[in-house]
């Protein structure tokens, strides 16, 4: 049946390759009458009654531009599901007044997982889009065999503050960084290199019983931003992930642009010409570079909070940095505004809001001073420290009643 919701018995095991990375994002709130396109026309319905909040069957014919009688045959079906509920009738019209219809938050609900070098984070959001509940570990390249004993000791506490019910749980969105064991950062130990080319179906699945779902943590925080914040109003962006490492997003009229190669997005690997022979835009712009400077200059930190509790003198080694930072982003931001003309560049991540607000004002007077043919404003993003587990978490609402063009992240057989 249409929308049925797996119980946790049900397993998909995620696939690692760039054949789970082809298809595209969008949030089009335009439908069709075709018969066989049923089950989109009423993923188009429902995206549409999240996006309003509040609507009514006109309301939603309109937007759609669906008929009346396929209007109400959907929402009788979406009622059905438990994923709509009634809210009463408006008032003070002539004639019948028109049942409002909303969301009903606990129809479904999502897990998202973000594993990255200096942390593991969970949340679980529900149909409306709303965080349920949020645990996070600051632990530094936790190995495989860590983050399976991480989620086995708070996945409970995760569902019942969030007032969860697993029969309810349409899958897990996994986050990470593409090519987690590989990539040498400072202090990455050498048995770091377990994450290269592991299978997480096989890791997981104990602790996660539901559908699995990978995907890279830029593109996975590009994802949220599009579903739940800037998003919502801005037709392209930019992401620009700053969290251990450094990750992109691209998204153009509402579609997630993941390349040839799935490797769209790649802002870490641009050559640094200041750096020396081999240096790249992620050895400066990083938590991870950050830290390193100030472990340099004596004044150690182990987690982002610490960046904003210290004293002057580390004050003003993270200022030298947000200057450097500054300076090493213009050449590939010059790149993205002139290729891809985005409505905004988005920053997200790690970065701890004082911060990431200095690094938005220094790009934005630097690009104001470039004489380009179009200079796209440089934004904190909304969904900013849990993006990329918030996006995750996005995924398999995309695979089961949310529309888009095609699964934006297909779980493999």
């Amino acid at each position: 049946m249409t929308f049925s919701i797996p119980g946790p018995g049900r397993r998909q095991p995620v696939t690692n390759g760039s054949d789970s990375r082809t298809a595209r994002l969008t949030l089009s709130l335009s439908g069709t009458n075709l018969e066989r396109a049923g089950d989109y026309n009423q993923r188009i319905v429902l995206q549409a009654i999240r996006l309003a909040g509040e609507t009514t069957r006109s309301e939603l014919a309109r937007v759609t531009g669906l008929t009346a009688p396929t209007i109400a045959n959907i929402t009788k079906r979406l009622a059905d599901l438990d994923l709509v509920t009634p809210a009463g009738r408006l008032q003070g019209r002539r004639g019948q007044p028109a049942m409002r219809i909303v969301i009903n938050p606990d129809g479904a609900f999502a897990i998202g997982l973000n594993i990255d070098r200096d942390h593991i984070t969970m949340v679980t959001l529900d149909l409306a889009g709303k965080i349920r509940s949020r645990q996070t570990c600051e632990i530094a390249f936790a190995l495989p065999g860590a983050v399976v004993e991480y989620i086995r000791d708070v996945l409970p506490k995760l569902l019942e503050a969030g007032g969860i019910d697993r029969d309810r749980v349409l899958g897990v969105g996994i986050a990470l960084p593409d090519d987690l064991g590989r990539i040498s950062l400072p202090h990455r130990p050498k048995d770091y290199d377990a994450w290269d080319g592991i299978d997480l179906g096989a890791l997981l699945h104990e602790v996660l019983p539901w559908p699995l779902y990978a995907d890279n943590d830029a593109a996975s925080a590009a994802l949220g931003e599009a579903h739940l914040g800037n998003g919502i109003a801005l037709p392209s962006f930019f992401y620009l992930l700053i969290s251990a490492g450094l990750g992109g997003g691209l998204v153009i009229d509402r579609s997630y642009v993941r390349g040839a190669d799935s490797r769209s997005g790649e802002i870490w690997a641009m050559p640094d010409p200041r750096g020396g022979e081999g240096a790249n835009v992620q050895d400066t712009v990083s938590l991870s570079a950050l830290y390193a400077r100030l472990e340099a200059a004596g004044h150690a930190v182990e987690r982002p909070r610490a960046l904003v509790e210290g004293s002057p003198e580390r004050d003003a080694v993270i200022t030298a940095w947000l200057d450097d930072a500054a300076e090493v982003l213009m050449p590939p931001l010059i790149a993205v505004n002139c290729l891809i003309n985005p409505s905004a560049i988005l920053i997200g991540g790690r970065l701890p809001g004082k911060l990431a607000d200095g690094l938005v004002d220094r790009l934005n007077t630097r690009m104001a001073e470039r004489d380009l043919p179009a200079v796209a404003p440089v934004r904190r993003g909304e969904t900013a420290d849990d993006a990329s587990a918030i996006g995750a978490a996005i995924i398999p609402f995309l695979d089961h009643v949310l529309p888009s063009e095609s699964i934006l992240m297909q779980a493999g057989r």
